[in-house]
């Protein structure tokens, strides 16, 4: 989201002007923090967090083992 320093304020794409100026204050706001459309296909969540070659703990793989375990257990004790 772009930023205006003098007002202290964010503004959404569509709050600006049409040349990307601040709509209280008129200054030009820099282009290159204007947000562009987010899809699922451009958002990388791992690349934004710099976790691009982490892998999950194998801790946590066993802990979800367990629950859908535990889980799937009570659906089959409910009815026997």
């Amino acid at each position: 989201m772009p930023w205006c320093e003098p007002c202290a304020r964010y503004f959404a794409p569509s709050a600006m002007s049409s040349e990307g100026e601040c709509p209280q204050c008129g200054r030009t706001l820099d282009s290159s923090q204007l947000a562009t459309r987010v899809s699922a296909d451009s958002l990388d969540l791992k690349k934004m967090a710099g976790m691009e070659d982490e892998k999950l703990p194998w801790h946590f793989k066993l802990l979800v083992f367990l629950l859908v375990a535990y889980l799937g257990w009570r659906v089959v004790d409910l009815f026997m």
